[in-house]
């Protein structure tokens, strides 16, 4: 992984200029933990101050720095962002790797799952399940629900690959010497699958960051949790735009604008290093 990331920064613009905004973006969310204010605390300084040297990104309506609000919502994002990714790139693999290797009635039994999950329409499936679970739910709890619906594109394109892999003649070397069908996919299949699952994840990260910032807007998650689209949602609430206090939703709608331009560079980066004709071409030709 070493090397590939090596090769990426070296010859891929894409990827360096996508790693500059994501690093950025996380520099901006560590900062978080430096806050002289908590960030559920209301007007601890003047209202609609607008951007200065002594605020520089103004206040809100609500008497909070807008800087310091953004760097937990920034927070709070990545966080719910990683946490979908993360969960649901694990159920992928797993059902990915397994039905690409095993094949036969397992490979149509979990496909099968996987198709249904891909045909369900995902926003009103989240919208109901906020008012269902109204006064349950939580940051936690709507990742958990978006990790569960959002990895079944990602398990046929990994279990493309292991589809392929099972017929490679290390595989049947390794079933001869006896390794179990887990010993195989984790230390023989996974290592030729992370590329493909750092690629999905940042697309993964891109789709879940974008869904929750519209369920925010809308006001279908937890806006007591301040995240990018709890801070739009808020301002929206106190018609920002109307009474001129702009800065309110431009440095949350640019900061996460440069998040989608940071994860899509990088997905986009990758995707053209899995392609050997793609990464040939990159590379100068090099093997």
């Amino acid at each position: 992984m070493t090397a590939i990331l090596r090769d990426l920064l070296r010859y891929h613009a894409e990827f360096r200029i996508g790693a500059a905004l994501i690093a950025i973006v996380l520099l901006l969310s560590l900062l978080a933990g430096f806050s002289p204010y908590s960030p559920q605390d209301v007007y601890v300084v003047p209202p609609d101050v607008p951007p200065a040297l002594t605020y520089w990104f103004g206040t809100t309506s609500r008497g909070q720095d807008v800087f310091w609000q953004l760097t937990f919502a920034l927070r709070n994002t990545l966080l719910f962002g990683c946490t979908v990714a993360l969960i649901s790139r694990l159920l992928a693999l797993m059902v990915g790797l397994l039905s690409g290797y095993k094949g036969g009635w397992i490979d149509r039994a979990l496909m099968s799952v996987n198709d249904t999950f891909i045909v369900i329409p995902l926003l009103p499936i989240l919208v109901l399940f906020y008012f269902v679970m109204r006064d349950r739910m939580s940051w936690l709890l709507l990742a958990l629900i978006m990790a569960c619906l959002g990895w079944a594109y990602d398990a046929r394109l990994i279990r493309s690959a292991a589809m392929s892999l099972r017929a490679r003649e290390f595989t049947q070397s390794s079933l001869f010497s006896g390794m179990s069908t887990r010993e195989i996919l984790v230390q023989e299949h996974l290592p030729y699958v992370l590329p493909i699952v750092f690629s999905t994840t940042m697309n993964n990260m891109v789709w879940s960051i974008g869904l929750e910032v519209t369920l925010a807007v809308l006001g279908f998650t937890d806006i007591n949790t301040p995240t990018i689209g709890g801070m739009i949602y808020w301002a929206n609430q106190h018609t920002a735009m109307v009474a001129g206090v702009w800065w309110w939703i431009a440095f949350p709608t640019i900061a996460v604008i440069m998040t989608f331009i940071g994860l899509f560079l990088l997905a986009v980066s990758m995707n053209d290093y899995i392609d050997p004709r793609s990464r040939l071409g990159s590379l100068g030709g090099a093997p």
